[in-house]
Parts: C-alpha cells; structure tokens; sequence
C-alpha cells in the first residue's frame, strides 16, 4: 500500500511493514505517526480537487475518517471548507495532527481519537463524510477479493452503516479508494443503504477511484444473480437486522 503515496510529499522514509496485516495493528500506527510528519495515500488533493469542488459545498460539515497525518483537511479549509471533523484510532496521529493544525492557525478544524466502526456521533450529523484510502484497510487480509472474509465483510458492513446513519438525509459518502467498482460494488449497493453510487477515476496511468454514495432514494437496480461477496453483505447485514 505505500507504495501509491504522492512521492512530492515531504515526508520521512517510511519502511513498509513486514507483513500487511501490521496495517491492522494500531500499535504499527502510532509508531508510524510518532516518526513521520506526512504521508499521502492515493495521490495528493491536488489530483482530485476538481471532484471535491464538484461535491462539496463551502457551507458542508464534513468529517474525514482516518485522517493520519495527511493534508486532506488542510486543503479543504484553503478552499473554505472550514467545519470539518477528522477522526483516527491512534492517539499519536490525533495528537500530532491537532498540534500541526494549531501551529498553522486552523484552529476550526477538529480532531478526535475514535473508531471508524463505531462513531460516536449522533444521527444525522454531516453533510459530508470522506475517507482516502481508509476502507482499503479493512481488506488487507480479505482474501479472495470476489469471496471476501466473513470477518472482513462485518468490519466494512460496520464502518458503511455508521457512515449512513451520521449522514443528513441528502448527505454524500465520498470514498477514494483502490477499491474497483466490481469488488465495492456488493457493500455500497446493499438494500440497507439509501444512498446512489457514482464513480470517477483520477491518476495518470495507474487509476484511483472516487465513488459518490447519495443518501436518498435509489432508482430500482436490475435484477442480478449475486455474487459469493454479495451472498456474505447480505447475510450479514441480515444477522444485523435481526440483532
């Protein structure tokens, strides 16, 4: 995975981890962030700011899952976003990033230590929820990707339902991610979600994805056979109804 990060970025050496299921860890995290200043996954703004600008209001709240030490929140403030939250599980990134953004004077920005599977906020909170490169995470050790892990689907089911729920009912996920559509495809298009799904690429020769999840009404999909991953995303999030 690191090997997709902007290399104009200033930023440390970081070596990759031994194994990637390290990226799971958050103990491979905080001592990650304790040593590297900034890192951009997926290509920096510049390559998909023409997408957000398309997307996202001046006026949006907007909260970034998995934030890191990336520059994301920064940009979008210089282009007048300025109520953004941003989240992550390790304490050292929270930290660091808090101290970055006081010391260049955004001081509107948020930041807190918390899990993008179980978000702790309340329903109908955002305008905007985003995430670069975060989902891919949770399928580091998925497996085949047409037959994801059982434990793998429950992760992705968990972080999809907490980003519907907090989202304000014409609010939009944006996921910019490896993730190709044929593999995403059986999440975002689950019945428990009313939300659309666009897609974009960015990236000169290797292509980045940049879906748009509505929350609204969806037009009826087409009747298909489902796949293996799409059989798992139903079964679980049948297990979750019944729960």
């Amino acid at each position: 995975m690191d090997t997709a990060q902007n290399p104009g970025s200033d930023h440390k050496k970081t070596d990759p981890p031994k194994s990637v299921s390290a990226y799971l860890d958050p103990n491979y995290w905080n001592q990650r962030f304790s040593n590297e200043e900034h890192y951009e996954w997926l290509k920096d703004y510049s390559h998909f700011r023409h997408l957000i600008q398309a997307q996202i209001k001046p006026n949006s709240s907007v909260l970034e899952l998995g934030c890191g030490n990336s520059q994301l929140s920064e940009e979008l403030y210089k282009d007048g976003i300025t109520e953004i939250t941003c989240i992550d599980l390790s304490s050292v990134a929270v930290e660091r990033m808090k101290e970055r953004l006081l010391s260049k004077g955004y001081e509107e920005i948020k930041v807190l230590e918390a899990d993008m599977l179980d978000l702790p906020f309340s329903e109908e909170s955002f305008d905007v929820v985003i995430e670069k490169g975060t989902m891919d995470v949770l399928f580091v050790d998925s497996g085949d990707p047409w037959n994801p892990q059982p434990a793998t689907v429950s992760k992705v089911m968990a972080m999809l339902e907490g980003v519907h729920k907090v989202l304000k009912p014409d609010g939009i996920f944006i996921s910019i991610t490896f993730g190709q559509p044929h593999f995403r495809r059986p999440f975002f298009h689950n019945a428990k979600f009313s939300w659309s799904v666009e897609w974009h690429t960015f990236g000169d020769g290797f292509h980045y994805f940049f879906f748009i999840l509505r929350k609204a009404a969806r037009p009826p999909q087409v009747s298909i056979v489902p796949c293996s991953a799409e059989r798992q995303v139903a079964a679980v999030a049948g297990r979750s109804r019944k729960s």
